[in-house]
């Protein structure tokens, strides 16, 4: 069974929201803009479809005028797990950039480390990992 992906709609940031994920995790970027689909109901250059696809994968498009766009509340993205502890410190110092840190990505009383962000484009992030024993 293949896992739920993250589809977000952006406020006309698609673009460069998808292009920075694509810088911090790496993957195959595609975008497709409204002029492509043949869509008239926003400007042309806007992304009607994009797809992010590799270790993180992530769908995000442009809203149209009138549709509601990403506003996160009571939903983290989880990265438990997903990578080795040093590429999960490079991804979380970078999802930081220009974001929020909620709390640091450190060694918890429990003994495992995780932190949780909120990145510059309003998504919340929990990434972390179990210590070797």
């Amino acid at each position: 069974m293949a896992a739920p992906a993250p589809y977000i709609i952006f406020p006309g940031t698609a673009r460069e929201a998808l292009t920075f994920y694509r810088d911090v995790f790496g993957g195959q970027l595609t975008l497709h803009t409204f002029g492509e689909f043949s869509r008239d109901d926003g400007p042309a250059e806007l992304i009607a479809h994009g797809l992010l696809h590799g270790d993180v994968d992530l769908f995000g498009a442009d809203a149209a005028p009138g549709e509601a766009t990403v506003k996160v509340e009571g939903l983290m993205f989880s990265l438990l797990g997903a990578a080795d502890p040093t590429t999960l410190h490079g991804w979380f110092d970078r999802l930081a950039e220009r974001g929020t840190v909620l709390e640091p990505l450190e060694v918890k009383p429990w003994g495992a480390a995780d932190g949780q962000l909120v990145d510059r484009f309003g998504v919340r992030w929990l990434i972390g990992y179990e210590r070797p024993d």
